[in-house]
């Protein structure tokens, strides 16, 4: 009988574990997650996508591992947002190109989405285009130098074309885009270039809308070296000249300036720029004619030009009233060797201080854009405007 008994017990024992088992197994598995959905603006299979948006992909339901689009084989650049669910394209799309898409997303616990495409933009119907630059590509330039970029079309959202504009230095300094045409927009730094330096600019005009059916038609991208430091100061008073390079004396030089009967024979006080030079240059009496009353017509040589009102440094052989008068109409004369040193010298971009006259060397006068103070050159960006409107302003 007890053996009986124990029979029964473990038969209990053993019923009670089987049940426990099979109950532990019958119980339903947790469904796999879903995979994550991608969106790609424009769409896939687009054929007339707007350039003037970029390109955009997005994820739900996960993050985004990869995205590579490329357009005639080369990479397009795009950035992902800080929570890896949404990539755009740094710059607007090329008018009328074809662009490939592959973007992967995952989610833990569900297979990995990966979505693959073709978009292709519209043409444009009317384009527009850099037509010149300041510097010139590969130029080296004074530490003051402006970056100059005229377009082939009057440009009506100018915040638009500004956000497309790149500069990028290798000692990189505070630096502003001003408007000062529809035509023109001027780059200019807080401070002075730091010196020897290469600076490349980029335009990434392609697709960028910048009127009523004006987009631009493709990149440009120049590069220029900053020489070294070299900075001038013109005493009108005193009628010295003292150039440094890199911050030590280089040469000292008596001079002669404009002899201020009129306000054209006046020097212009103020921080100019070298802008050109030549030798010879020609030079004729603004507003008089052969026979005229202070007509001159002359052949000047070693001629460096500091304005567009006509003001240069260059040589002259009045040596009698250098270091002692103003004679000139309006110039700064130097001896005829030390003007030939001087223009063998500088290079476009040189600052040149003048002080001791009463008439101000404007603004807009050549590439006098150091007169402005910082905050009054930063009012002329259309993307300061949209700021100060409360406009959307990219980050960069």
């Amino acid at each position: 009988m007890r053996h009986a008994a124990t029979l029964c017990v473990a038969f209990v024992l053993v019923c009670g574990f089987l049940l426990l088992v099979s109950g532990c197994g019958s119980a339903p598995a947790e469904p796999p997650a879903s995979p994550p959905v991608v969106q790609v603006w424009p769409p896939f299979d687009s054929k007339r996508a707007r350039t003037d948006r970029g390109l955009m992909v997005k994820v739900q339901g996960g993050t985004l591992t990869q995205v590579l689009v490329y357009e005639g084989g080369e990479p397009v650049p795009g950035k992902l947002d800080d929570t890896r669910t949404t990539w755009r394209t740094d710059w607007t799309l090329r008018p009328g190109a074809e662009y490939t898409v592959t973007a992967t997303a995952t989610r833990e616990g569900a297979p990995a989405t990966v979505a693959m495409g073709r978009i292709r933009t519209r043409t444009a119907a009317r384009t527009f285009q850099v037509a010149a630059t300041a510097p010139l590509p590969g130029e080296t330039v004074g530490v003051g130098m402006p970056v100059v970029i005229d377009f082939d079309a009057p440009i009506e959202d100018k915040a638009a074309v500004e956000r497309a504009l790149e500069v990028q230095a290798e000692s990189p300094v505070e630096g502003a885009w001003r408007w000062t045409s529809d035509t023109q927009v001027v780059y200019r730094t807080r401070r002075w270039w730091p010196s020897r330096q290469r600076v490349t600019v980029t335009a990434h005009l392609a697709g960028v809308r910048a009127g009523d059916g004006l987009h631009g038609a493709t990149d440009s991208t120049f590069s220029f070296l900053v020489g070294r430091r070299q900075t001038s100061s013109i005493d009108t008073r005193t009628h010295q000249m003292l150039v440094l390079r890199d911050g030590k004396p280089a040469q000292r030089m008596a001079i002669s300036a404009g002899m201020a009967t009129t306000t054209e024979y006046t020097t212009t006080s103020g921080i100019h720029l070298t802008m050109d030079k030549g030798n010879p240059v020609r030079m004729i009496s603004p507003g008089r004619e052969k026979g005229d009353p202070g007509f001159y017509d002359l052949m000047i040589d070693h001629a460096v030009r500091i304005s567009n009102s006509g003001e240069y440094v260059h040589a002259k052989d009045n040596v009698w009233a250098q270091g002692r008068s103003n004679v000139s109409h309006g110039c700064v004369n130097a001896r005829p060797d030390q003007a030939a040193w001087f223009y063998a010298t500088s290079l476009r971009g040189d600052p040149v201080t003048i002080t001791g006259t009463d008439r101000i060397l404007e603004w807009d006068n050549g590439w006098g854009f150091w007169q402005l103070p910082w905050e009054k050159w930063q009012q002329g960006s259309a993307l300061r405007e949209m700021r100060d409107a409360g406009g959307w302003v990219p980050k960069r």
